[in-house]
């Protein structure tokens, strides 16, 4: 869509900026994504950000996955101060293993997801082992049903998110992946956040037909620490909004290996992800997916290699997906919840109507038909 149609649409009467675009690039026929910045070809909106390299050495950043920060590109966002967006710092072969811990090992208990809702404990125990042989001999027809792992939507780490309430809670928790902290520790640094804690994550599980609903991450009792997002498989437009939902978005895509890093100004702002959208290179997985891990991984690199067999079953679902992983630090250092009254909130999980993370606004859209 050109910039001026755009800016057309936004001043229509009848519901909000945000939601009017939303709606616009949720449309499966649009083809002409001229207003869309893509950071790859950076135009006139769009500035570098400067790294606070000397922040991460480059072992540290090797161990992690990562180019030596030197490398990195990073910018920003006329409008938008906090908000820095870095295209794939990834070293070959790396974002695979993230791939595989959000498939095969993020899911297991005892970490919540969307199919603790509808199943008994017993049946969400292992969705790799029940999904794996299902995903690897899966053709392209639609009428073919879906593994377990393709009716995954989210999964949340460390403090778990309730979705009822919106909140945190002390009462439910449960250790936070030690690999995953590490990358978001590195990253984090590099922006300029040091000693940023990983402590809560949620992890959204998209398909082509997929999308997030307008939302602020606001649930987290510390919003001085950044908002870290990773995306992984195929590309996503994300709508990057203002403190109010009358303010036009800014869209973007999001490719695999991108991340963006909402700071600041940018950490309270609404934004979604109306539509995912095959990756540019037109390619069934993008290029930088398909090269493979170095033999030779630095001494304490929380990166390890993946068998043939189970890239295999990641490549597969990676087809029509994307995966995304958002890190947070929920508790300033010292801070702790607030006393809380009523029922205790161990082990509460999303009501059926929310499947997805602020997924009640996408409904209004289209119904998701994937839960």
């Amino acid at each position: 869509m050109a910039a001026g149609a755009a800016a057309a649409l936004t001043r229509e009467g009848g519901e909000d900026a945000f939601r009017r675009l939303f709606r616009l690039y949720r449309q499966r026929d649009t083809s002409d994504l001229r207003g869309v910045v893509d950071f790859s070809v950076p135009g006139s909106q769009v500035f570098r950000s400067q790294l606070s390299i000397s922040s991460v050495s480059d072992q540290d950043a090797s161990k992690a996955g990562l180019r030596p920060v030197s490398q990195w590109k990073a910018y920003g966002l006329n409008g938008y101060p906090g908000f820095i967006f870095i295209p794939n710092p990834f070293l070959p072969g790396c974002q695979r293993h993230w791939v595989k811990q959000c498939l095969k090992l993020y899911p297991q208990k005892p970490n919540v997801c969307n199919l603790d809702l509808h199943m008994a404990p017993e049946k969400t125990i292992d969705l790799w082992g029940q999904s794996k042989e299902q995903l690897r001999m899966k053709g392209s027809s639609k009428r073919e049903p879906r593994s377990l792992l393709e009716k995954l939507r989210w999964v949340t780490l460390g403090y778990h998110y309730n979705w009822d309430t919106k909140k945190y809670s002390a009462n439910h928790h449960t250790p936070f992946p030690s690999d995953l902290a590490f990358l978001s520790e590195q990253v984090a640094a590099a922006c300029g956040f040091q000693g940023f804690q990983a402590q809560a994550g949620i992890l959204n599980y998209y398909h082509f037909d997929s999308s997030l609903g307008i939302h602020v991450d606001e649930s987290e009792l510390d919003h001085s620490r950044p908002l870290l997002s990773f995306s992984f498989g195929q590309s996503s437009i994300f709508l990057l909004g203002g403190r109010k939902r009358e303010e036009a978005p800014t869209a973007m895509f999001m490719h695999s290996g991108d991340i963006m890093v909402m700071s600041g100004f940018s950490r309270l702002l609404y934004h979604a992800v109306p539509r995912v959208l095959p990756n540019p290179e037109g390619r069934t997985l993008p290029l930088c997916l398909d090269q493979e891990l170095s033999s030779d991984l630095p001494v304490g690199s929380v990166i390890e290699h993946s068998s043939d067999e189970d890239w295999q079953v990641c490549a597969k679902y990676l087809q029509s997906s994307r995966i995304n992983m958002t890190i947070r630090q929920v508790l300033a250092e010292g801070q702790k919840f607030p006393e809380e009254s009523g029922t205790n909130t161990k082990g509460q999980v999303p009501s059926e109507n929310s499947d997805h993370q602020e997924k009640r606004s996408a409904k209004r859209h289209k119904p998701n038909t994937d839960s």
